[in-house]
């Protein structure tokens, strides 16, 4: 078991570089060995591409070597058409004869099928190896189709002394940076790792955002925006079309231009109805970035599952609370004079 969780442990690291590029298909590494040596190797192209496993088989360069190999997967082979043909008959057709696979793919479509193909057509299959650590790689993706809703994401910075914004009114519109530059940066890259990025009202009209990824290589996330009675102005940056957005109200509004309009109600389960909407439109995960009232809404009613608080080297005395949270601690780390520490939800 330890040699097969050493190769699983390397296509969970391939995996990885999937990140963010694969959706709404899931992270997958995959290893070919031939006694000792990794032959092949390969992980999930951006969606549209080539799975994992037919990567890692075209890897190869001599071939007459599959049929005394092993594959390592770090999820279920796939058994139907989509944008590409099943891996499982791929690896069929190779004649591999042993697959090893960290844990079984939560999709309908996929879910023990293709594990059964592989064995319908004497293929040895080794399962479980690491399944913990596969199913946190794809913590999106099982979410989506087991909870049926997105997987969620909050993030805030606050002060030393637990305020999120100052109390004095300000004639400008534009961020209060509470944090330094390499964790402005940081948060970039989480927004590039997320599907869509949502905020409330208060926060647009203060701070007129543009909620991209201009400081990371990556793609800018779906922007989310509460605003019950649409009074962000027309000019600001989140109503640019410059990245595809969906503004949830309650008035009724005609779509334009990478600018979608959702009626929802807001004097009651605003969280559930949005978690509902994304869910029908397919988005496996959002990142919460404010304000207070709109983490807070989700926080009280246990949509989330994990939170990263910055809190920056600066004190406001007063000002607006920092949301209240309770979940289990993961990670601290620092970024040079801030503190970014990792909360988990465990009842979620």
């Amino acid at each position: 078991m330890k040699i097969h969780e050493k190769y699983i442990k390397r296509c969970l690291e391939l995996a990885k570089n999937g990140l963010g590029t694969t959706r709404p298909n899931p992270m997958v590494g995959c290893v070919i060995v031939s006694g000792d040596l990794i032959i092949g190797e390969g992980y999930t192209s951006p969606f549209g591409g080539n799975h994992a496993e037919v990567n890692a088989i075209n890897a190869v360069i001599d071939k007459s070597l599959l049929v005394k190999s092993t594959l390592y997967v770090s999820l279920e082979p796939c058994n139907h058409y989509g944008k590409t043909p099943p891996c499982s008959e791929l690896i069929v057709k190779s004649k591999i004869p042993k697959i090893v696979v960290g844990c079984v793919d939560p999709f309908d479509a996929v879910s023990g099928k293709g594990i059964e193909k592989l064995k319908k057509n004497r293929c040895e299959v080794v399962l479980g190896v690491l399944e913990e650590e596969c199913i946190a790689l794809n913590k999106r993706f099982f979410t989506f189709h087991t909870k049926k809703r997105p997987y969620i994401v909050l993030k805030w910075a606050e002060t030393k002394d637990g305020f999120i914004r100052p109390s004095s009114k300000r004639k400008e519109v534009s961020p209060i940076w509470i944090t330094n530059a390499y964790s402005r940066q940081l948060v970039h890259k989480m927004r590039a790792e997320e599907q869509a990025i949502i905020v409330g009202t208060t926060t647009v009209v203060d701070d007129n955002p543009k909620l991209n990824t201009r400081d990371w290589q990556g793609e800018s996330p779906i922007r989310l925006v509460l605003d019950a009675n649409l009074r962000i102005p027309k000019n600001f940056n989140v109503l640019d079309g410059s990245v595809k957005t969906i503004v949830f109200t309650e008035k009724k509004k005609e779509d334009a231009e990478n600018l979608m309009y959702k009626r929802i109600d807001f004097s009651t389960a605003i969280a559930q109805q949005i978690c509902a909407i994304l869910y029908e439109l397919e988005i496996q995960s959002i990142f919460i970035e404010g304000g207070t009232q709109t983490l807070q809404t989700f926080i009280d009613a246990n949509l989330w599952d994990e939170a990263k608080i910055f809190v920056g080297d600066v004190t406001f005395t007063k000002g607006l609370k920092a949301p209240s949270i309770i979940g289990e601690e993961t990670s601290r780390q620092n970024v040079l004079s801030d503190t970014l520490k990792i909360i988990k939800n465990s009842h979620c």
